[in-house]
């Protein structure tokens, strides 16, 4: 269990340089002991057999016990397990953060979880993205990359988050970053910094200024809502708006949980996008016959297009089979989010053991996503492999956005955004990677000083 108060925090924030699993999630799912030399051989025989914790072990995380699960058996039956032996649950910084105590806890089940979920498919779903939003997403893109050739070179990491950020919160709150004093996309950007960092809320700490910078926000986020609620003439038709509305319908919609469930749904919309972009660059730089194969297919949209100008149409979306084949792949490997958190509401049994009401549960997706009993080389950027893998082994050990009732409600529309990220890049831009990134974990994705990109508009 580690050291007093922090457990083993250090050796998981400890960044490892590869898209493997995180060696303190490693280490524990097959453990070596490192042998004397001056042992006998026979000795020497016997240390050398793996001891294996297995899939599931225990771990402490600042100051919190944490079971540590790559089984999928059990990761499957945690899922059908939510709001009854489990609910969704982060470490004290990102709960902190996010509020998941208290009577506007945004983690709740039952109604509560149903109203957040309708809602956010009512603005990201497949409908409206079929309907409104993909045109959208293409012009905004469009815009994006445009700015970004007439730059030296573009670090994509934070100028894909910022993107994706500025599209998301015109959407949910009619946020216009041209026009806006507030720089939302960089407030944002700070309060992530802080949250793999101990919830000590003393002056200079990363939790200090992550905190600062969250009530920054919901300030401001409380003052709109208040403004769209005593001035109808306001209100733009919006998530905001839609929340203002129900709020008169909804006991448990207060100007709280109101106020947390659009600062949550701003964060969810747009880091893990923006990471896959990043991831994207880094990965399509070493493998050429990706970019060509994409580069075909979308060429091929255009050309079977009677107004080659025309934007993106469901259909066009639905037939790019190879992009979705490469997005899947990116997902699969950058593992965004390594694990899923659930605490215990009660002492579950498991495997001979109990996990006690109370402690943290990590399903490790990121596990199930590497292994190589699913995915044959599965270190191995290969997006050809999705054409032959079988469909029930990939709904068991594929979860890029979550399993079970707490499925993200936005996976339609990352995909469809990176999708139509694709598009307009391969088929207006060409590009060169100025400065590469050292990919690290710790255990969350990260890229160091970035990816540093040259675009420039293809010429007709």
């Amino acid at each position: 269990m580690g050291l007093p108060l922090i457990g083993e925090t250090l050796n998981l924030i400890i960044p490892s340089y590869s898209l493997d699993l995180h060696p303190f999630i490693k280490r524990d799912f097959k453990v070596e002991f490192d042998i004397p030399s001056y042992l006998p051989s026979s000795v020497k025989m016997f240390f050398s057999l793996p001891c294996r914790y297995g899939p599931i072990f225990r771990t402490s995380l600042a100051g919190r016990p944490v079971v540590v699960t790559a089984d999928p058996e059990f990761n499957n039956y945690i899922f059908q397990q939510e709001g009854r032996m489990v609910e969704m649950w982060y470490l004290d910084t990102f709960s902190k953060i996010f509020v998941h105590e208290g009577d506007s806890k945004t983690n709740a089940v039952g109604m509560v979880h149903k109203y957040v979920r309708s809602i956010f498919l009512n603005h990201f779903g497949a409908e409206r993205l079929k309907e409104e939003l993909l045109p959208q997403i293409e012009e905004f893109v469009n815009k994006s990359l445009c700015a970004w050739s007439s730059k030296a070179s573009v670090e994509v990491k934070h100028a894909g988050s910022v993107m994706v950020f500025n599209f998301s919160a015109k959407q949910m709150i009619s946020y216009d970053a041209e026009k806006s004093s507030d720089d939302l996309s960089e407030k944002y950007t700070k309060i992530i910094d802080g949250l793999m960092s101990f919830p000590l809320n003393i002056p200079g700490t990363a939790y200090y200024n992550c905190s600062k910078h969250q009530k920054n926000v919901t300030t401001m986020l409380r003052d709109m809502l208040k403004e769209r609620r005593i001035s109808p003439e306001t209100r733009r038709g919006d998530f905001l708006d839609q929340l203002s509305i129900d709020m008169e319908k909804e006991k448990f919609l207060s100007e709280d949980f109101s106020v947390q469930l659009v600062f949550g749904g701003l964060f969810a919309t747009f880091e893990s996008i923006s990471a896959v972009i990043a991831l994207a660059f880094s990965l399509l730089a070493d493998h050429p016959s990706v970019v060509e194969e994409l580069t075909a297919e979308h060429e091929a949209i255009l050309k079977n297009r009677e107004n080659p100008n025309s934007s993106i149409t469901w259909d066009e979306y639905k037939s790019m089979t190879f992009t979705l084949q490469v997005i899947n792949e990116i997902l699969r490997l950058g593992n965004v989010a390594p694990g899923l958190l659930r605490r215990a509401l009660k002492d579950i049994p498991v495997k001979g053991f109990t996990i006690p009401e109370g402690w943290t549960i990590m399903v490790v997706t990121s596990a199930l996503q590497l292994s190589p009993n699913t995915f044959e080389d599965p270190l191995e950027f290969n997006p050809w492999r999705w054409k032959d893998l079988d469909s029930y082994a990939v709904s068991k050990n594929f979860m890029p956005f979550g399993g079970g009732m707490r499925q993200c409600a936005g996976a339609e529309y990352s995909r469809v955004f990176l999708a139509t990220f694709l598009h307009v890049l391969v088929t207006k831009y060409r590009w060169t990677t100025i400065k590469a990134a050292r990919i690290a974990r710790n255990p969350i994705l990260g890229f160091g000083d970035g990816i540093h990109i040259k675009f420039e508009e293809k010429k007709t």
